[in-house]
């Protein structure tokens, strides 16, 4: 079920009266985000309702296992059977395949004729943010960082919460399990914060990177494309996976604040980023944190010297590139970044200059990093690699900057303005007039741009 689809304003229409009927009862109100959210997932394909439950019941009484028993050597097979378990669902369905076939490639070119096996099956929708999610609740209390719940009810709801459960933010159960625990309040502010996450977030999802992304297909679905265009489209994308994903996150968000949630942040302006690590504590944050704490830490993080700080940088970034794909332009992706993040403290930059250089040089970086991370293959990453390097310009490249241009302003002026005011909302201390002006004319473009089915979200397939 899409954000972006009359399906969805339907459910949640449906949602919020029963949820205004429970509000007396916490269990009640618990149940029916379980039941909300189930009925959420399996409107894709309830068969992968087994795979969610599954994972789930495996990490709860594990949990509960780990505060039974004390004993080390135990412990560490609860936390294997935990990892086992969400790694193995993760690498079944999203990499068995991608491993196969790459080395029936390796094992053809070396002379063998192999032909490995094939398992065709189907990729469960948010499979990636959800075992995340589920793991590091067992990860947690292994490490002693967390008390186990023996609320069932809580901890299924706390994995299949329906806002986040697709597409993150890949919440930690510190933050939001308790959450699930305790007396919900809906606050006047929450209300107001929540209506304008969720009409901001459609209207970067509807009116932004739809057209971001049919700006985009044009250039990268075009074989021959080559040149200037290249540049261009690449910038397309850049904004059409930036407004696609934020803007998810904000609508998950929004749902959770009217719900009486808090979902943390997942983006803070990463385009604003002056170094490639000031842009993964800005890009997809809850992930980017994820990955800091329980493996680039675990392998040694910057402890051991520069040499053992690149290697962890490269192996964690790598595994990233992975998490978002089973492709090698996500394995090329991954190292691109993982390089970067080694190099980029070693490049002098004049300290005056320093922040309009280091955010120019990160932003080519990124936008690179952004044509491996759409590109079809690695022959299509060498043709438009190599096309950067010539300057040709097709008749209608004018037409294409601008309509660039018209659909990037309305995105730049709010960002300008959230960076200038230092907060997500910076419209909430203006009189009711102008704030009601701004939802308007947001809601206004959602509509006039509504597909009534909704186009997917770029992250559903990660």
């Amino acid at each position: 079920m899409l954000f972006n689809s009359d399906t969805f304003l339907w459910f949640l229409l449906a949602f919020t009266l029963l949820y205004f009927v429970t509000r007396q009862n916490l269990s009640r109100r618990n149940w029916l985000i379980l039941v909300a959210s189930y009925c959420f997932y399996g409107w894709w394909d309830w068969r992968f309702l087994f795979l969610l439950l599954g994972s789930s019941l495996i990490d709860f009484y594990v949990g509960l296992a780990l505060k039974k028993n004390a004993e080390a050597k135990i412990q560490k097979r609860l936390v294997t059977l935990s990892l086992g378990a969400n790694l193995g669902a993760l690498g079944i369905f999203k990499y068995f395949d991608f491993f196969s076939e790459s080395l029936q490639t390796i094992l053809t070119t070396l002379g063998m004729e192999v032909s490995t096996p094939m398992l065709h099956v189907i990729l469960p929708v948010g499979i990636s943010f959800y075992t995340f999610q589920s793991l590091s609740y067992t990860l947690d209390i292994y490490r002693k960082k967390l008390e186990p719940t023996n609320n069932l009810t809580a901890f299924l709801a706390y994995v299949a919460f329906f806002p986040q459960l697709v597409a993150g933010p890949i919440e930690r159960a510190s933050n939001l399990l308790p959450q699930f625990l305790t007396t919900r309040k809906v606050t006047q502010q929450s209300m107001e914060m929540g209506i304008w996450l969720i009409i901001w977030g459609l209207f970067k999802k509807v009116v932004l990177a739809d057209n971001f992304g049919a700006l985009s297909d044009m250039v990268y679905e075009d074989q021959d494309a080559e040149g200037a265009i290249v540049y261009f489209g690449t910038i397309a994308f850049g904004f059409q996976i930036y407004c696609d994903f934020s803007g998810y996150s904000d609508v998950a968000r929004g749902l959770a604040y009217m719900m009486g949630f808090n979902l943390m942040v997942n983006f803070n302006l990463p385009y604003f980023a002056t170094s490639p690590s000031d842009f993964w504590r800005r890009w997809h944050i809850s992930l980017s944190t994820w990955f800091r704490d329980y493996l680039y830490i675990p392998l040694g993080g910057n402890r051991g010297g520069s040499s053992a700080m690149m290697r962890n940088l490269l192996i964690t970034m790598l595994v990233a590139g992975l998490w978002h794909g089973a492709g090698w332009n996500f394995v090329l992706w991954g190292l691109w970044h993982g390089m970067m993040l080694c190099l980029f403290p070693s490049i002098p930059l004049p300290r005056r200059m320093q922040p309009l250089l280091g955010w120019f040089l990160t932003m080519i970086i990124i936008f690179y990093g952004w044509l491996l991370f759409r590109a079809q293959s690695m022959d299509h990453i060498m043709a438009l690699t190599t096309s950067l390097f010539t300057w040709s310009f097709p008749l209608w490249i004018g037409s294409y900057i601008l309509n660039l241009a018209v659909f990037m302003s309305p995105l730049l002026a709010m960002q300008i303005w959230q960076h200038r005011t230092n907060t997500i909302f910076p419209m909430l201390p203006h009189n009711r007039m102008i704030k009601s002006a701004l939802m308007a004319i947001c809601v206004i473009m959602t509509t006039v741009f509504w597909n009534t089915k909704g186009t997917p979200f770029i992250y559903f397939q990660f």
